[in-house]
C-alpha cells in the first residue's frame, strides 16, 4: 500500500514497483493567477492536484509533479499572475511526461483545471503519443465539475463556488470568504464566459476585467467543507470511471490496429 500517490512523496523503489505494477501516470495542470481576495493564486493547480490524487487512488496510478504555471496572459493585469508562453509550457509538459515514459510509464492522464492551457495541451498530448509511445487522455476537470455541480453552484465562474470548493477540498485554511466585500455582476460575467466557451466561435479576450472588473465573480459564500468533500469524491469517481473505460477502449483499438498491420504484412 503506497503512503501517497504523489510522485515526489515516494522513494525510488516505491516508484519503480508501482510503474511495473500499473504504468499509469497522472499529470495535474493548472496556473498561477489572481482569484480575487478570497482564493489563493494557486487555486487552479491546487484543484488539479487534489482531484488528481483522488483519481490516482481509484485508478492505481501516480501523480506527477505538475508544474504550477500555465498559459494565462488574460490575467496579467493583476499582480498575482505568472504566465508562461505556450511554447515554454508545451516543452515543460512534454519533457516531464517523456521522462516517465523512459521509466516505463505507458498510460498518461492529463488532468487540467485551466481553460487557456487547453490548446497547447492538445499539441503536447499529440506529441507524447506519437513521439514517445504513450497512450494519452486529457481530461478537463473544471468542465467535469461544471457538468456535475454547475446547476447547484451557479455555473463554473472564475473565483466562484466551484473553485472555492476545490480549494476547500485541498487546504481549507487558504479560503478567505470573510474578505469578500461585494459580489461582481454575475449576469455580465456569465455572458462573457458563454461567449468564449462556444464550440463554433472562440474570441480572444485581452483582459479578464472584460469578464468581471474585479477579476472574479460568482457565489463563493455558499461553499462549505462538507460540500467540497462531496464534490471531490463525485468528480474523482466520474473521472476515474470514464477514464478507465476510455483507456480500455484505446487498448482494444490499438490491438485491432496491430492485428491489421500483421495481416497486411502477411499478404
Amino acid at each position: 500500500m503506497l503512503p501517497s500517490r504523489y510522485f515526489t512523496d515516494l522513494t525510488q523503489p516505491e516508484i519503480a514497483a508501482q510503474l511495473k505494477k500499473h504504468p499509469l501516470v497522472i499529470l495535474p495542470q493548472g496556473s498561477v493567477e489572481q482569484h480575487g481576495p478570497h482564493l489563493p493564486a494557486g487555486t487552479d493547480i491546487f484543484a488539479a492536484n487534489v482531484i488528481a490524487h483522488a483519481v490516482a487512488e481509484r485508478m492505481d496510478g501516480l501523480v506527477l509533479p505538475g508544474g504550477p504555471l500555465g498559459v494565462t496572459p488574460l490575467h496579467m493585469p493583476f499582480e498575482s499572475t505568472v504566465t508562461l508562453t505556450p511554447e515554454t509550457y508545451m516543452r515543460v509538459v512534454i519533457e516531464t511526461c517523456a521522462s516517465t515514459a523512459e521509466h516505463g510509464a505507458k498510460y498518461l492522464l492529463i488532468l487540467n483545471w485551466h481553460e487557456l492551457n487547453i490548446p497547447p495541451l492538445g499539441v503536447a498530448a499529440e506529441r507524447l503519443h506519437r513521439e514517445h509511445g504513450m497512450t494519452v487522455l486529457t481530461v478537463q476537470a473544471c468542465f467535469v465539475a461544471e457538468e456535475l455541480f454547475g446547476k447547484e453552484c451557479n455555473g463554473l465562474t472564475h473565483g466562484g463556488e466551484i473553485e472555492t470548493l476545490a480549494v476547500l477540498a485541498y487546504r481549507p485554511e487558504l479560503v478567505h470568504i470573510d474578505r469578500i466585500d461585494h459580489s461582481p455582476d454575475h449576469a455580465h460575467g456569465q455572458k462573457m464566459d458563454a461567449l468564449r466557451r462556444t464550440r463554433a466561435y472562440q474570441p480572444v479576450l485581452t483582459d479578464v476585467r472584460s469578464i468581471a472588473p474585479t477579476g472574479w465573480y460568482g457565489s463563493p459564500q455558499y461553499a462549505t467543507v462538507e460540500k467540497a468533500r462531496r464534490m471531490l469524491n463525485t468528480v474523482a469517481d466520474s473521472i476515474a470511471t470514464k477514464s478507465t473505460e476510455i483507456f480500455e477502449q484505446l487498448d482494444r483499438l490499438r490491438g485491432g490496429i496491430a492485428e491489421i498491420k500483421t495481416l497486411s504484412k502477411a499478404r
